[in-house]
């Protein structure tokens, strides 16, 4: 019999169908893996702006993980919105008492409206409980200022960053430029002092940006799922999320930020 790759994200719900679980799940079944799902939150949320918020009690969101991994099991997780600190504990919790160690950790903070996600007093907890359990840790640029607690706005800036949050995070750090105000976005790959791995791209206008980092972060632990090395998963999930954005400024959805095109390698 065949196996599927298993990829589980653990994430907040996203209405519109661009970000959170919605692109994770799309992103995991583009690259050919068996996606599963616990949602943290539902959002009332479109291309415009998060209108509402619906926390999932920590309880809950331990049930479903336990009921994902007791039966199935995961090669790779991917964690997105968690937001809140009794939440962050709990899912550290569930995940180090099933022995998973393939872990994609994308600090989702603030959504691409500007909307808040996180609780403030939930950030120690983030650094506390899962940062040191993830093999790779996506902040963008303000997310890693956040996590730090200081400014993070610059090229120059992100290499003494990755090495202080390297001090968190056992794992890599992919600190993302996609906040720079240059040509090119640069994303910065930190795996120790003495390797680091630059992945500038040349940017791409479009309004079609919402979900970039969710499909980004999805890709890389869908890579990782699959057997590729952390720099092969994440120049292959950088290519990706390059053509989604590529593919989807064509389109048009909604009077806001619209989505990338998930599915460019299957239809146009």
């Amino acid at each position: 019999m065949k196996t599927y790759t298993r990829v589980l994200t653990i994430a907040g719900s996203d209405s519109g169908g661009g970000a959170g679980i919605q692109a994770d799940l799309k992103t995991f079944a583009a690259l050919g893996c068996y996606g599963m799902s616990v949602i943290t939150a539902l959002t009332a949320q479109n291309t415009k702006a998060v209108t509402g918020i619906l926390p999932i009690s920590p309880a809950f969101i331990a049930e479903q993980m336990k009921a994902v991994l007791s039966d199935i099991g995961v090669d790779a997780v991917k964690i997105g919105m968690l937001h809140s600190p009794e939440v962050i504990v709990q899912v550290a919790k569930t995940l180090t008492e099933f022995g998973v160690t393939t872990i994609v950790l994308d600090p989702v903070m603030v959504a691409k409206s500007g909307d808040k996600l996180l609780q403030d007093e939930a950030v120690d907890a983030l650094k506390s409980y899962l940062l040191p359990l993830s093999s790779v840790i996506t902040p963008n640029l303000p997310e890693a200022s956040v996590l730090l607690g200081r400014s993070v706005e610059t090229l120059a800036d992100m290499e003494p960053a990755a090495e202080e949050l390297a001090k968190l995070c056992l794992g890599a750090i992919l600190v993302k430029g996609g906040h720079l105000t240059a040509d090119e976005s640069t994303d910065l790959l930190y795996l120790s002092e003495h390797e680091q791995h630059f992945f500038p791209t040349a940017r791409i206008t479009t309004g079609n940006s919402h979900g970039t980092g969710c499909t980004l972060s999805s890709a890389i632990a869908a890579g990782l799922a699959r057997g590729l090395s952390v720099i092969d998963a994440v120049a292959a999930a950088k290519d990706y999320v390059t053509q989604a954005l590529q593919m989807g400024a064509v389109y048009k959805l909604g009077h806001g930020h619209g989505p990338v095109h998930h599915f460019f390698n299957c239809w146009q």
